[in-house]
């Protein structure tokens, strides 16, 4: 039997990983979503959509700042961040708060929709 390194240094402490909070909106919005996909495209696609949103969450959880900043929002207080999903069909728009270590899930918006509009969906 061999012998066991002991002088390997100290060990790596975990980060916690992220809290991410759905607002009410966003969460109604991305099941409304998710339902016409499954009446327009199919369970398959609806399952994939929903893989993408899965993906979302295991990403932001590790890496909070790593979706750039949402153009259509610069100047505020707050930095916002997109992740365009489904086809680049909508963007999932949230926020970090990184004294509180929580992702805030914002809104979901339909890029086919008027930008101007959507802007003041976001207070």
């Amino acid at each position: 039997m061999g012998h066991i390194r002991t002088d390997v240094g100290k060990p790596v402490q975990k980060v916690p990983m992220v809290k991410i909070i759905w607002k009410k909106k966003a969460e109604s919005l991305l099941n409304a979503y998710i339902d016409n996909a499954i009446v327009e495209y199919g369970k398959t696609t609806a399952l994939k959509w929903a893989e993408e949103i899965a993906d979302f969450e295991n990403r932001i959880r590790s890496f909070p700042d790593s979706y750039p900043p949402e153009e259509l929002l610069q100047g505020r207080t707050i930095l916002h961040r997109r992740c365009h999903i489904m086809n680049r069909r909508f963007k999932i728009i949230y926020h970090y708060d990184e004294s509180e270590n929580v992702a805030h899930v914002d809104d979901i918006w339909d890029t086919k929709r008027n930008p101007s509009a959507l802007i003041h969906r976001i207070k």
